[in-house]
């Protein structure tokens, strides 16, 4: 790996005071020629037989599960979340990348009725090749594997650019790579921003990015006026459960805490309004806020936390100032509201589990993704009111409805503008679903899932005269 002589210190977001890690930051004048060593890499592997592939990368994925301890760590460390939450994620990604195996196994050649007589006609699909994937701080080895897994499996090399605050778990996965894939096959890099924009205009052949719709918009511009490599695009959300009716409050509750408040609300697919039907609204606010102010706010390290630190400055900003300014235009905080006391981590990122209630559709944070354990609370009076609600920002990734109502979740399965749907339950995905939005929270094809298979391969038709 070049490398230039410029060195990057990760800080705990706990106790940022404390250095957790190190890396040497990759030099942009340096890609091209990683660039070609991954294009030589992929060139080998696409001559190795797909099940073949499957079957290396499920050894990967043992190692990787094997080294859950080390890489569930490292998060915590680096990123904020309890250590109970990233060791989850760690098998998370092994679970996806399993699934995405099998379903690089099921992407052969098509055969195809003929319009002519002695031809056949087939479709086959080839891997992309060089694959740039760029990815965010909140899951360090989820959001790598969602893209290393399906490019290796297809027959792809992948250059990794991981977050700058969160690189360790891609460190111990390009240790990990070495012992089942040619050299460079998987080569990872650490920067920022320069080093991203470096990566969006290589000579490669898909770019695959998670992170904001800004930065998201910028990588498509880019690529279409440099190589017009192929791009996914796995932006934010402002993901809303609609709360209609139930027979027992309990489990709802449960899902929309648990869906709102993993990894401190920084994730896509966080739950962030409730739009709750106005006749139920007064009693279910109340204990949403109740379950909301009991939780445990600390050091991921402790067996006891429930809700970990906010992994960077810039975003408890962000989360503390979008809060105050809900307050300032009117809605009703009813748990937390601020920044958390926890007692042996005084300097500690820590933001209280919040609620804010009387929201309108009108006010900022009812549209604006705020990524952080806030909660905003909207009433409605009627179905088609709900809807509107839930359909009024741009962002689409991922909704859920609660209701005992046959007729009121086929209209929202039907009518509610989110790519991932979810009735009576919180904003899980399976391993094996196609992951993604529509809007301003996805471009181009799903993550996980059948559908992954338009982005890292290319389809060819085929005719072969044979008389």
């Amino acid at each position: 790996m070049t490398m230039d002589d410029t060195s990057h210190r990760i800080h705990n977001p706990a106790a940022p005071d404390e250095i957790v890690a190190e890396v040497t930051l990759t030099a942009p004048a340096g890609l091209p020629g990683l660039v070609a060593n991954a294009r030589r890499a992929q060139k080998e592997w696409a001559g190795v037989p797909g099940a073949q592939r499957a079957a290396r990368l499920n050894a990967f994925l043992d190692d990787v599960e094997a080294a859950c301890e080390e890489i569930a760590t490292s998060i915590t460390l680096e990123q904020g979340k309890p250590l109970a939450e990233a060791r989850g994620e760690v098998m998370k990604s092994v679970s996806e990348g399993r699934a995405m195996a099998g379903h690089a196994m099921l992407a052969g050649t098509m055969a195809v009725a003929s319009a002519r007589p002695f031809v056949r006609n087939m479709i086959v699909r080839r891997p992309r090749g060089v694959i740039t994937a760029i990815t965010p701080w909140n899951f360090p080895i989820l959001t790598p594997m969602r893209k290393i897994a399906p490019a290796i499996a297809y027959g792809n090399s992948i250059v990794l650019k991981p977050s700058e605050f969160t690189p360790t778990a891609a460190v111990i996965l390009d240790r990990l790579a070495r012992a089942h894939f040619p050299e460079n096959l998987l080569t990872v890099v650490f920067g920022g921003a320069e080093l991203g924009q470096a990566l969006s205009t290589a000579d490669i052949d898909g770019i695959t990015f998670t992170g904001s719709v800004g930065v998201g918009r910028h990588i498509l511009a880019a690529a279409a006026a440099s190589n017009l490599a192929e791009v996914s695009l796995e932006l934010g959300g402002k993901n809303a459960v609609v709360v209609n009716d139930f027979e027992d409050a309990g489990p709802a509750l449960e899902a929309i805490v648990g869906a709102a408040m993993q990894c401190a609300g920084q994730r896509c697919t966080a739950i962030s309004r409730v739009i709750v039907n106005d006749e139920i609204a007064e009693d279910f606010v109340a204990a949403l806020s109740a379950r909301c102010a009991a939780m445990i706010v600390g050091d991921g390290r402790s067996p006891t936390t429930q809700i970990g630190a906010i992994t960077t400055a810039a975003q408890f900003s962000k989360i503390a100032g979008l809060v105050e300014l809900g307050i300032k235009e009117g809605a009703v905080c009813t748990a937390g509201g601020g920044r958390a006391a926890v007692a042996d981590r005084p300097h500690g990122r820590f933001y209280a589990p919040t609620v804010l209630d009387r929201v309108t559709p009108d006010m900022r944070i009812a549209g604006e993704e705020v990524f952080g354990p806030v909660l905003s609370v909207l009433r409605y009076r009627n179905f088609d009111e709900a809807i509107e609600i839930a359909n009024a920002p741009r962002f689409g990734l991922t909704s859920a409805l609660f209701s005992n109502r046959n007729d009121l979740i086929n209209r929202f399965v039907d009518e509610v503008r989110s790519g991932m749907i979810h009735i009576n339950q919180g904003t899980v995905p399976d391993s094996h679903m196609p992951f993604g939005g529509i809007g301003d929270s996805g471009f181009g094809s799903y993550s996980v899932g059948p559908s992954a298979v338009s982005f890292y391969t290319t389809e060819h038709s085929v005719y072969n005269q044979y008389g």
